[in-house]
C-alpha cells in the first residue's frame, strides 16, 4: 500500500476530540461529487493530490452546518493509487449521511467526480481495495463493502465506482486479493549514473520521481541521464529530508532503495 499519512499530507488539526469506535460492520466507497479535474489522473499531476486533500479538509472543517470534526472520510485515495490517512482507523466517519449510519461503516473517498474524472484509474481500485484492507487490518472493519448511496438517498458514489462496489470491488483483474509485492530495480551504484547511462532504468526512475512530486523534467523523463535526472533525483533526497550533504543529485543506496524503481 501506498500510504500518506496526516503528517505527511499535511493535515490541520482537528477541531473536536474524534470519537473513538473499535469496529464496524464494513466500509463505504464515496466519490467527491463535484468537477474533478481530467487532467488530475496523468502521472505528473500526482503532486497536486496532497494538497486537493488539505483543501477538501478546509472545506470540511469551514462547514459550520454540519460541523464537522476533521475531514469527514476516514481516508482518500487518488487516481495514482496512493492512500491519504484522514480521521483513520478506529474513528467514526463523518461523511456516510447520519449518526446511525457513521457508525454503521467506516467511509473511504475516491478523488473522482460527477464530472471531468469520472472513471476511477486501475491504480485507483487498487489503493481503494488498499484501504479497505486496511481498515479491515488496523481498524476493526467487517466483510461489507457497500456504496453511499446504499442507505442514504444520494448519488454517491457515482455510477462507474458504484457499479465496482456492486461486482465485490475487486482490483483490476477480477482478484479481491493484494497484488503481489513488485519486483524492483536493485541500486546500480552512483558510478553508473556517473557515466551518462542511457537505458530504460533511467526512465523508470524518471516516472518514480515524477510520481512522487519531484519532477524537474520541462519534457516526460527518457532513457539518457540528464542534469534534470539529477536534479529531480536532488528534489527526492530532499523530500527524504536528507542531510544537505547527501542532496547532492547522485543517487544512494538507501534513496534508490526508497524510491522503489519497478523492474524493466
Amino acid at each position: 500500500m501506498q500510504f500518506v499519512s496526516r503528517s505527511q499530507w499535511g493535515a490541520r488539526p482537528s477541531r473536536y476530540a474524534l470519537a473513538y469506535i473499535g469496529s464496524t460492520r464494513g466500509v463505504k466507497i464515496h466519490y467527491e461529487g463535484t468537477p474533478v479535474p481530467a487532467s488530475l489522473a496523468k502521472a505528473e499531476n500526482h503532486r497536486l493530490c496532497a494538497s486537493r486533500v488539505r483543501d477538501i479538509q478546509a472545506s470540511h472543517l469551514a462547514n459550520r452546518q454540519e460541523d464537522y470534526s476533521d475531514i469527514a472520510y476516514n481516508a482518500m485515495v487518488c487516481p495514482h493509487g496512493y492512500v491519504y490517512e484522514g480521521r483513520g482507523a478506529h474513528r467514526k466517519t463523518g461523511a456516510n449521511g447520519n449518526q446511525t449510519l457513521n457508525v454503521g461503516h467506516y467511509s473511504v473517498c475516491a478523488m473522482v467526480g460527477d464530472s471531468g474524472l469520472t472513471e476511477p484509474t486501475e491504480a485507483q481500485l487498487n489503493g481503494l481495495r488498499d484501504a479497505i484492507e486496511w481498515l479491515r487490518k488496523s481498524g476493526g472493519a467487517g466483510s461489507e463493502i457497500k456504496g453511499h448511496r446504499d442507505g442514504y438517498a444520494t448519488a454517491c458514489p457515482g455510477g462507474p465506482l458504484y457499479a465496482w462496489v456492486t461486482k465485490g470491488a475487486p482490483r483490476p483483474g477480477g482478484s479481491t486479493t493484494p497484488p503481489k509485492p513488485p519486483k524492483y530495480e536493485p541500486f546500480p551504484g552512483v558510478d553508473w549514473f556517473k557515466k551518462n547511462p542511457r537505458s530504460a532504468i533511467v526512465t523508470a526512475m524518471g516516472r518514480r520521481l515524477v510520481a512522487e512530486g519531484c519532477s524537474a523534467y520541462r519534457e516526460g523523463p527518457g532513457p539518457q541521464w540528464t542534469s534534470a535526472d539529477r536534479e529531480s533525483f536532488r528534489k527526492w533526497q530532499r523530500k527524504l529530508g536528507d542531510a544537505p550533504q547527501f542532496c547532492d543529485g547522485w543517487p544512494g543506496r538507501k534513496q534508490w532503495d526508497a524510491l522503489k524503481v519497478p523492474k524493466v
